[in-house]
């Protein structure tokens, strides 16, 4: 397992959102990224909590830690597993009063819960060999990437995340 952290949102050529993962101790243009594609709401849901956005009401990411918080329970690590048939599997560590507990997860809910409690992140040596691709974003492309969504979520409407 290589612990990473989230190197940036951006969206492809096609319009998808995609969370690009970096290993922490990548020295940039030597290592690998590891692009996921995720969708618009988990997108947001992620750049909020890596942002330290406030929003008017919690988005379901923040109900999760709430409801965690609330019971005693730790997220001690989440893990990007394995890849099969291009979907990638995720798995996040929780500790609770009854023990460890390994919980099924997609890896954009995963992350987006470990970007809220803290909790580190990982990816399996054999997803980041297979689906990896080399480190070739500047730190400049990265934070305009980060400035185009924050201008994003400053212009988007609250009522388009009611249901």
């Amino acid at each position: 397992m290589v612990e990473v952290r989230v190197a940036g949102v951006a969206l492809d050529a096609g319009g998808q959102h995609v969370i690009l993962l970096q290993p922490i101790e990548a020295t940039p243009g030597e290592s690998k990224l590891l692009p996921i594609w995720i969708g618009p709401m988990e997108a947001t849901s992620i750049m909020v909590a890596i942002e330290g956005t406030d929003t008017p009401r919690p988005l379901t990411h923040d109900l999760v830690r709430t409801m965690l918080d609330t019971l005693g329970v730790h997220v001690d690590r989440v893990e990007v597993t394995r890849i099969e048939n291009s979907t990638f599997y995720a798995e996040i560590t929780l500790n609770a009063g009854s023990g460890i507990q390994r919980i099924d997860a997609r890896p954009s809910d995963a992350i987006a819960i470990a970007s809220r409690t803290g909790a580190p992140m990982f990816v399996a040596d054999a997803v980041l060999a297979e689906a990896g691709v080399d480190d070739v974003i500047s730190d400049a492309e990265a934070e305009a990437d980060v400035e185009e969504f924050t201008k994003f979520l400053e212009d988007v409407d609250p009522d388009d995340f009611r249901e």
